[in-house]
């Protein structure tokens, strides 16, 4: 891309870019904390979260500091939960070998677990003003229509030309005298607020005269994508059991256990198929919902149950009020059972 595309650019990010919270100290902390939170994750979810996080673990040794029980209750609701837990053994790894700082170097960033290409490229940009590319969903899809990429960019040849097309921004952009965190930031935000997935704004985009695919009227069909394979069905079955204080009965399956599709490691409602093993009356008309993880969509059941006997509690299994299940780590898809079946 020509130096005026990258002028026009930053003229625009200097005048629309979104008050974003991360944004406002953009601390090597606040900063890689944001974007593990933004993988996969919309940035209007993330809005609130990540102001919570902070407050509880307002530096990268307070974090490192907090047991992993913490780290998941504080991240319950945003999923993906084996981001949360590299993220905590991250900071552990950065007190440890790093002081407590950050590295600025790439290779050192890229020993700590969950950090890769695209994390690396963010946080030394964003956080440094380091010349490193960055390549997420939206700067993919602008890439891809600025230069019509004919290839699938999730494939081999797809996924170099966008990379190569990043590098060559920021780096050129660099000699030129532009700021490597503008730079990155400006092509995401132009990505999400601007070229679309299926509707891009055009008329509104400040660099349409650069774009191929827009030269062409071929906007609407870049990127190229694989074909998106159907999400498979599952239906998975719980029990809510009560005792007479009202109280739920919570569950954890320890980590590594892959028995089901929700996260282990964290509290969830024992399945149905532990009702006999635990001495369960099941009442009333179970509770469904439906709830999409990965390539499956879920159908969920719970019922509510009383237990025959005393259950006694062990590290995985404990008795919840109301406002401990509220607190507790737990995924989305539990926090919907519960509150299907009134006890949040």
């Amino acid at each position: 891309m020509r130096p005026a595309f990258r002028r026009q650019l930053l003229q625009w990010y200097a005048r629309h870019a979104r008050e974003l919270p991360w944004r406002s100290r953009p601390t090597p902390y606040r900063v890689w904390v944001s974007e593990i939170m933004l993988q996969q994750t919309r940035v209007e979810a993330v809005r609130g979260h990540f102001a919570r996080f902070m407050k509880r673990f307002p530096s990268l040794r307070a974090l490192a500091a907090a047991e992993l029980e913490a780290v998941l209750q504080a991240w319950s609701g945003l999923g993906y939960y084996r981001r949360a837990r590299m993220l905590h053994a991250a900071a552990r790894q950065i007190v440890a070998q790093h002081g407590g700082r950050f590295p600025r170097e790439r290779y050192a960033a890229l020993e700590l677990p969950g950090i890769g290409p695209y994390s690396v490229g963010a946080i030394l940009s964003i956080a440094f003003d380091q010349p490193e590319p960055i390549v997420d969903g939206n700067v993919e899809r602008v890439f891809s229509r600025l230069a019509a990429i004919a290839q699938d960019v999730k494939g081999k040849a797809g996924r170099e030309a966008i990379w190569q097309l990043a590098r060559e921004h920021v780096e050129k952009g660099h000699t030129e005298g532009h700021s490597p965190s503008a730079l990155n930031q400006a092509l995401m935000e132009l990505g999400a607020i601007v070229c679309l997935p299926a509707a891009p704004d055009c008329a509104g985009c400040p660099v349409h005269k650069h774009c191929a695919a827009r030269k062409a009227g071929q906007e609407r069909e870049f990127p190229v994508l694989p074909a998106r394979a159907r999400p498979k069905q599952k239906r998975l079955r719980f029990i809510a059991p009560r005792d007479e204080n009202g109280r739920v009965l919570l569950v954890r399956r320890p980590e590594g256990d892959g028995s089901s599709l929700l996260p282990a490691g964290l509290w969830e409602l024992p399945q149905l198929e532990e009702a006999d093993k635990l001495g369960m009356v099941k009442r009333g008309k179970p509770v469904t919902r439906s709830h999409s993880i990965m390539n499956y969509r879920l159908q969920l059941a719970a019922r509510n149950a009383a237990p025959q006997g005393t259950i006694e509690e062990t590290t995985n299994r404990k008795w919840h009020t109301a406002e401990q299940a509220r607190q507790a780590a737990m995924s989305s898809a539990t926090r919907k059972l519960l509150e299907a079946l009134g006890v949040l």
